[in-house]
């Protein structure tokens, strides 16, 4: 016998699996698997915005974040949980490149967009 009431519940989009958090020190990654990676603000180096031609069933931008080494610390997708609050912190940072950001949000195709990098 079908339920008229039972509600379906739609499944999370996969960037929302995501879950990104921001405090006075640091920056953490939680991916769709559970792994957890973060990065020290007073170490974060640079920031870039990659894009790939998945969109619009696949994940199609990624927030690259890079260490003091210039190593990738963390990346997370657009729609990850806890997004907003991250990337208010990363448009704030001095010299932050808002054409390259809106450059990098209208792409449709397979490349990296330096959003910012820590002066020398």
């Amino acid at each position: 016998m079908f339920d008229w009431f039972k509600r379906k519940t739609r499944p999370l989009e996969a960037e929302s699996r995501w879950a990104i958090a921001i405090d006075g020190e640091r920056i953490s990654v939680r991916d769709n698997v559970g792994e957890t990676k973060t990065v020290a603000k007073s170490d974060l180096s640079a920031v870039a915005v990659e894009t790939n031609d998945s969109g619009p069933w696949g994940a199609d931008v990624w927030w690259l974040l890079f260490d003091c080494s210039d190593r990738l610390a963390c990346a997370f997708p657009q729609g990850a949980t806890g997004e907003k609050a991250v990337i208010d912190y990363i448009m704030r940072l001095p010299a932050f490149d808002y054409e390259a950001m809106i450059k990098a949000m209208a792409s449709t195709e397979n490349a990296v967009f330096p959003v910012w990098r820590r002066a020398p």
